[in-house]
């Protein structure tokens, strides 16, 4: 055959090539929760306390294995024993983090020491943030998907915090994460490359029980609407 008969082969060759590179899996992302504080400030495991029927750590969960499917690890500590029972039909794996009272740089370490190999980013959520709703987390994730290279975070009046998406990159940064901070340090050191995405429920944390009356006020006035 002359170059004609080849050309086929080689078109066919090409289109397959062409169809392989079409078909390369997005990044891979990791939910991390941290949930290992003692909840001094509340007076009780604040973790347990329940938010529309079922506790807040388990709503938490649940909204980040809707958007990420088995790839959720929680990082327990102070009340592991009490809380960790209520992962027991979760898809979610458990990472206990010893060094809980050194703080949360503390689980974020712990948290990354068990990411899988093949993580390209790990979105960190706190735990006491019930009110960011699932697809809050999906426009984060969504906004993190086109720009794989920036960290993308929660955007909340004048403050640019969790929940937020670090990419491979950053993980030895987090991992030298020191004290009581969270990864909110490297937001502000890289600023120039953080995707803010808005998110107004992320401002109320509960961290006493006047947050949690709040929260519940919130609730009732939205009800109302």
């Amino acid at each position: 055959h002359g170059p004609e008969g080849g050309g086929p082969q080689r078109r066919c060759a090409a289109h397959r090539r062409g169809a392989v590179m079409d078909l390369q899996p997005e990044s891979t992302l990791h939910a991390l929760i941290l949930a290992a504080g003692a909840s001094r400030r509340f007076g009780s495991p604040k973790q347990l306390v329940r938010i529309d029927g079922r506790p807040m750590l388990h709503a938490v969960v649940s909204r980040a294995v809707e958007v990420a499917g088995h790839s959720v690890s929680v990082v327990l500590g102070a009340h592991a024993a009490e809380l960790a029972p209520l992962l027991s039909h979760s898809p979610a794996g458990i990472v206990i983090n010893r060094d809980w009272e050194q703080g949360m740089s503390s689980s974020i370490r712990a948290g990354l020491a068990r990411l899988p190999g093949t993580a390209d980013g790990v979105m960190i959520l706190l735990v006491d943030q019930p009110s960011v709703t699932t697809e809050d987390l999906r426009r984060l994730v969504g906004a993190w998907r086109r720009q794989p290279d920036y960290l993308v975070a929660a955007q909340y009046g004048t403050t640019t915090g969790a929940p937020a998406i670090f990419p491979r990159w950053s993980f030895r940064e987090l991992g030298e994460l020191r004290g009581d901070r969270g990864a909110g340090a490297l937001l502000q050191r890289h600023a120039d490359r953080v995707v803010r995405v808005p998110i107004a429920a992320a401002a109320l944390d509960v961290d006493t029980p006047e947050d949690l009356l709040l929260l519940e006020r919130q609730a009732e006035g939205a009800g109302r609407t």
